[in-house]
């Protein structure tokens, strides 16, 4: 892997949804990429997709990121470190390996950094899941919240709490993590979370068949494909969303702009989103699908511009436009551009 003039970054899980779109943007910010996996099999669609920039993408096997040294060697001569690789899913069954692949996780890639002196920043992939809790509208979360009752809540349900909460509870932990070591060890490095709602946009690598869309996206995917808007999406979770570009975007901002971005978390939400919303966009867009998309009752139940109901829950992702100068991608526009990248598999 040859050397662009920004140097490199470190991205850890680096084939996963979020984490491929983080690739890509560095490289396309003028930065070399050393992308970490745990079977180097896995980024083989990944090394596909970005085949224009082979020159400045390596992938590196990183089996296991809870043992000790774990990215000592992945580390070396890095510029800046995206830390994306944690467990993500909504079924968890056990809390236990989770929010030890969360915090241990987390621990060893700031632990490899601080003994590197070629890093200049850490950016942590973390999550609207560490800051929102159940509250009674109306209320806005801004990044000076905490999620402090999902942990609580697990630590007394051990293996009977659902899967949402131990993914709650272990967004939380890492974030809590980060800002610890922070504190403890002084570290010469940047620091900065990023902390998206529900993350939707066209992949980086399409996936093979429809039912490997990541879960968050398939409220796009599914509405086009006809699945009744009452199943569409992740029924019952808070509609907050943002475009997968803008959270990538966020991540380089923390490596570009240390000034602006240290010590910081940013909220990246940009849109109120039902399933209605989507549908009304994509039946005046594809009139041809019309018997397919259903219908529903268009325009309601959420506001027009898919800002965030007034009077109810805001999750409030207004700081990350203000220090960036940067507005989020328009959600009609994540919208059509998904369609457009899935349409091989819908």
């Amino acid at each position: 892997m040859s050397n662009k003039g920004k140097g490199i970054v470190l991205v850890t899980g680096a084939n996963g949804y979020i984490a491929a779109s983080t690739v890509e943007a560095f490289l396309n910010a003028g930065y070399s990429v050393r992308g970490t996996v745990r079977s180097k099999s896995s980024a083989i669609s990944l090394l596909d997709a970005l085949s224009k920039h082979a020159d400045h993408l390596e992938i590196v096997e990183v089996p296991d990121i809870t043992v000790p040294g774990a990215f000592d060697e992945a580390v070396k001569g890095v510029t800046a470190i995206a830390h994306l690789a944690a467990p993500v899913s909504l079924t968890f069954a056990d809390p236990e390996p989770v929010l030890k692949g969360a915090i241990e996780g987390t621990l060893r890639a700031l632990e490899a950094a601080h003994k590197e002196p070629s890093v200049k920043s850490f950016v942590l992939m973390s999550s609207i899941a560490a800051i929102a809790s159940a509250k009674e509208g109306p209320y806005t979360f801004t990044e000076s919240d905490w999620d402090e009752e999902a942990g609580a809540n697990v630590a007394k349900l051990g293996k009977d709490a659902p899967g949402g909460m131990i993914y709650q509870a272990s967004k939380t932990a890492s974030e809590k993590t980060l800002w610890r070591f922070r504190d403890e060890n002084k570290p010469s490095f940047t620091v900065t979370s990023v902390n998206p709602t529900f993350v939707a946009g066209p992949p980086v690598v399409v996936p093979s068949a429809a039912d490997s869309i990541s879960p968050t996206t398939r409220i796009i995917s599914s509405v086009y494909s006809g699945v009744p808007l009452g199943r569409a999406g992740i029924p019952g979770a808070y509609a907050g969303y943002v475009d997968i570009r803008d959270v990538a975007r966020l991540v380089v901002f923390g490596v570009e702009h240390p000034d602006k971005a240290n010590n910081e978390r940013f909220i990246a939400a940009s849109a109120y989103v039902l399933p209605q919303g989507v549908a009304d966009i994509l039946r005046r867009e594809f009139p041809e699908r019309a018997d397919i998309i259903e219908k529903g009752t268009p325009g309601e139940g959420y506001p027009l511009d898919f800002s965030f109901p007034k009077g109810g829950i805001v999750y409030d992702g207004t700081k990350a436009v203000r220090v960036t100068g940067q507005a989020y991608i328009p959600w009609e526009q994540t919208v059509l551009d998904t369609i457009a990248k899935l349409k091989p598999v819908l």
